[in-house]
């Protein structure tokens, strides 16, 4: 029996783009645009997906999704998030296009006016569905390494490692066999960390011009692409992800599990209206959600970069009767290699599905929302994440005055208080010194008073002795 689908989750990797670089350690990216390249593969992803779960045909059609293809989508079933990072253009681009593939236009997005005539929406019905986006620099969500202090530590280290080391030196054959293909841009891996030139650029200069440049493309070597590819991969890997599924390396990961955790909740609350949520984004929390799920496919773990315009997707299936409990069952598309979804197992489990319950009790304590992101963040002793707030240079001028006023009172405060205690300390020192000189004076007395008994009692005793016979 094939089960009912609720709703999907899907997480989408932009299409084709121009060369693109990034720091090394901070991954501060360049500018880079999408491609006609990009957007057709985004258009042909929307169009799959489309197929798979809008299609009143499909197996997988989605439960009070419209049945009639022609049918304008409803908006408050459909939320929308794309990446604002440096390569938002790239990225946006192509959630444009895999909109457009998923919902085409059609003759029925129109509206009728009151003097009886009908308005169909431009290029034969387009379907303008809203897409959300933080602002640049500010995305918690889509790119949580920006600004943040405990990452660029995790990276440091990583970069310091033995273990990159040791990859740095038996790399070096590669990049000597590369060398005459970069044209003049550093080709040691050592010299990239070292002047701060991302692996990555290496790869990602060699596959845009093999896609763009024909030339180029048939003068390079092969298998060279192919090694590229394994290096990046492994160093992506080692950034953006972490043995311990709590740990910083798994941060784009932990902060997009924010928006998919809560959408399942409301996916599997019959109430609720959202069916879909689309993300489109770029590689990195693709990296860390392989790494944290243990997801494994038709080939073995999953890991390193995807390939444009891929899909990951977490279907909500609800169960048969009695129970009618809901499970998620993970899908991954590798972009256009794959003509269909592979289904993934993850957790370890045999099986390919969990129950939304398990599947939320392991990550809902690991996961970054937008409020913790600062705590996480954090490298240092500053209460309320100062440290990681004051990266941002609009927040650096208010969280300083307010540290300093808060040093300042606790100054204040202990200047008082020692005084306090100091005057109290000198009263109680007087009182004292006037119990001991009253005690004193007492004594004195009282030995005067003994000293005249004394001499009282020495005369009697010397005239009764002169009287007696």
């Amino acid at each position: 029996m094939v089960p009912k689908v609720l709703g999907v989750l899907i997480l989408a990797s932009n299409g084709d783009r121009s060369e693109f670089s990034q720091d090394p350690y901070s991954y501060a990216p360049s500018f880079t645009e999408s491609t006609p390249l990009g957007a057709a593969e985004s258009f042909q992803l929307g169009s799959y997906l489309k197929s798979i779960y809008l299609d009143s045909s499909s197996p997988l059609h989605i439960r009070d999704m419209p049945l009639d293809p022609t049918h304008p989508i409803p908006p408050n079933k459909v939320n929308v998030h794309a990446k604002s990072g440096g390569e938002s253009a790239a990225i946006f681009d192509s959630g444009i296009a895999m909109l457009q593939g998923m919902f085409p236009p059609t003759l029925h997005n129109k509206i009728e006016l009151a003097n009886g005539s009908a308005v169909i929406s431009p290029l034969g019905g387009y379907q303008y569905v809203p897409v959300e986006m933080a602002t640049v620099g500010d995305d918690r969500v889509l790119e949580p390494w920006t600004d943040c202090k405990a990452f660029k530590k995790h990276v440091s280290e990583v970069y310091a490692s033995e273990e990159f080391m040791q990859a740095a030196k038996d790399a070096e054959h590669f990049f000597e066999s590369v060398h005459d293909y970069m044209f003049g841009r550093p080709t040691s891996l050592v010299d990239m960390v070292r002047f701060r030139i991302a692996l990555a650029c290496v790869y990602d200069y060699l596959n845009t011009q093999l896609i763009h440049n024909q030339t180029f493309a048939f003068r390079l070597p092969p298998t060279l692409i192919e090694q590229a590819r394994g290096w990046v991969n492994y160093k992506e890997t080692a950034v953006f992800s972490d043995k311990d599924l709590g740990g910083i390396g798994n941060l784009a990961g932990r902060a997009i599990l924010s928006p998919i955790t809560k959408s399942l909740e409301r996916i599997a609350f019959d109430d609720d209206p959202l069916r879909v949520l689309l993300i489109e984004t770029s590689y990195q929390p693709f990296i860390s959600l392989f790494s944290m799920l243990n997801a494994h496919g038709d080939n073995g773990q999953l890991f390193g970069l995807p390939n444009y315009a891929s899909a990951l997707a977490f279907e909500v299936l609800r169960g048969p009767a009695p129970e009618f409990r809901d499970f998620v069952r993970l899908k991954f598309k590798n972009g256009t290699d794959d003509d269909e979804f592979q289904t993934l197992h993850i957790f370890g489990h045999p099986e390919q599905k969990v129950p939304v319950t398990e599947f939320i009790y392991r990550l809902e304590h690991h996961v970054v929302p937008q409020d913790k992101w600062a705590s996480t963040c954090s490298t240092s002793w500053f209460p309320f994440g100062y440290d990681a707030a004051i990266a941002n240079e609009g927040a650096f001028t208010p969280f300083r005055l307010a540290l300093v006023s808060m040093l300042a009172f606790g100054a204040f405060a202990f200047a008082v208080y020692r005084k306090y205690t100091q005057t109290k300390r000198t009263k109680r020192y007087e009182v004292m010194r006037e119990d001991e000189v009253r005690v004193s004076m007492r004594s004195t007395i009282n030995l005067g008073r003994s000293h005249d008994l004394f001499q009282a009692q020495d005369f009697f005793v010397n005239e009764k002795s002169r009287l007696l016979p």
